[in-house]
């Protein structure tokens, strides 16, 4: 079971490192500590420092060089910091050494993910999917961080998946991993047979980056209730809602988003709810505009869709947040014409790179949703005249 005892009590002071690796841009590795920010903010801590080092190569020991890893330790000290968070996966041995230089807890961003993740399962099966990725986090690191899992003062990076006393011993642990993965092939099984009995209708699913705006879509297409807050990985659990449009029906669903460097444990263990996407007839990619490095994330959506080997489904790009997106962009001596033609280009091109699948919304300002019902509602009939011939012609 998740520890309920190392929920966080106060936020924590975080420090954040990055390294800048060969064949990587500083810019890059700065927009990855930005995130790695929202990710801590969203797990419960203030980032008051973000470090980054130029290496060929990682240090085995430490990750950063020891100058680096010096100068680090002497802000923590001098400036009460908690907590010590570095953006790339760190080994057990790497953890220990780190922790034993600096005395503060140490964790990664793989480390952090799992943290909220923890934190947001409500369900049965959430619980496990996240207890399973922590035990497989786990064991390769065991000897290394051994103090680490043993902490009892709480905090981010603490929630671990086991008693107050975490077994070190591989064998439990393994033991462990087979259990759980046993109880999620029997949620697994029981997922499949309610999907199977939904009946022959269409499936379309909300994709995405993490807090791109899925569930607040999924609210104002559904008319459901589904938790939308600005929040990464507000939500875990796939909500399913049956639609009706135009006497139309078809079933949606709300997924987990996408981010850069998701521990592969994690992907792993939500395969049941990744099979919502997989067995899914269309795919709605909604991307978050206003961001500023929105393309980057919708490569990595399309990337992970390619994993899936589910890219090839009919797709329509939602480009949501478009009143950000204008509000970031336009600044006040800005002529209507300039706007105008500013916004034509925007969506000709991603027309063009979507081969004309692309709609611009803006969910909470409610800005051409209907348009994105008609070209949802299309898109289903087409396909029930493709699959269900004899269904189609009674759905208008």
């Amino acid at each position: 079971m998740l520890d309920k005892k190392n929920k966080i009590n106060k936020e924590e002071r975080a420090v954040l490192v990055g390294v800048v690796q060969k064949d990587q841009r500083e810019q890059e590795v700065i927009e990855y500590l930005a995130e790695l920010a929202f990710l801590a903010e969203t797990a419960g801590a203030i980032t008051v420092k973000k470090f980054i080092q130029k290496l060929p190569h990682p240090d085995s020991k430490t990750f950063v060089g020891k100058g680096k890893l010096q100068e680090i330790k002497q802000y923590i000290h001098d400036r009460d910091i908690t907590l010590l968070i570095f953006d790339d996966e760190l080994s057990g041995s790497q953890i220990g050494n780190i922790e034993k230089e600096v005395e503060v807890k140490t964790i990664d961003r793989s480390d952090l993910i799992l943290d909220i993740f923890a934190s947001r399962a409500k369900t049965a099966q959430a619980k496990a999917q996240v207890e399973l990725a922590q035990y497989q986090y786990i064991l390769p690191r065991l000897r290394g961080m051994w103090s680490h899992l043993e902490r009892l003062g709480g905090g981010i990076g603490t929630r671990g998946p086991g008693e107050t006393e975490i077994e070190t011993d591989r064998r439990i642990v393994r033991d462990k991993i087979s259990l759980l993965r046993k109880r999620l092939n029997e949620i697994d099984k029981q997922a499949f047979t309610q999907r199977k009995e939904r009946g022959e209708f269409i499936r379309v699913a909300l994709v995405g980056y993490t807090n791109v705006g899925k569930s607040t879509i999924m609210n104002l297409l559904s008319k459901s209730d589904v938790l939308a807050e600005n929040k990464l990985f507000a939500t875990l659990d796939t909500t399913t809602r049956k639609i009706v449009y135009e006497t139309t029906p078809f079933l949606l669903s709300d997924t987990v988003g996408f981010i850069r460097k998701l521990p592969h444990h994690l992907v792993e263990s939500f395969k049941s709810t990744l099979d919502e996407v997989r067995e899914a007839d269309i795919l709605m990619h909604v991307v978050d505009t206003s961001h500023p490095g929105y393309e980057d994330q919708l490569g990595v959506v399309n990337k992970t869709l390619q994993e899936l080997d589910v890219h090839e489904k009919p797709t329509i790009t939602v480009f949501n947040k478009m009143d950000l997106y204008i509000k970031h962009t336009f600044d006040e001596w800005l002529n209507d014409e300039t706007k105008d033609q500013i916004l034509d280009d925007l969506k000709q091109r991603w027309q063009g790179q979507t081969g004309g699948n692309a709609i611009f919304i803006s969910a909470l300002e409610r800005t051409n949703i209907d348009e994105l019902r008609r070209v949802i509602l299309d898109k289903v009939r087409e396909l029930y005249r493709i699959r269900y011939p004899y269904k189609a012609e009674f759905l208008y």
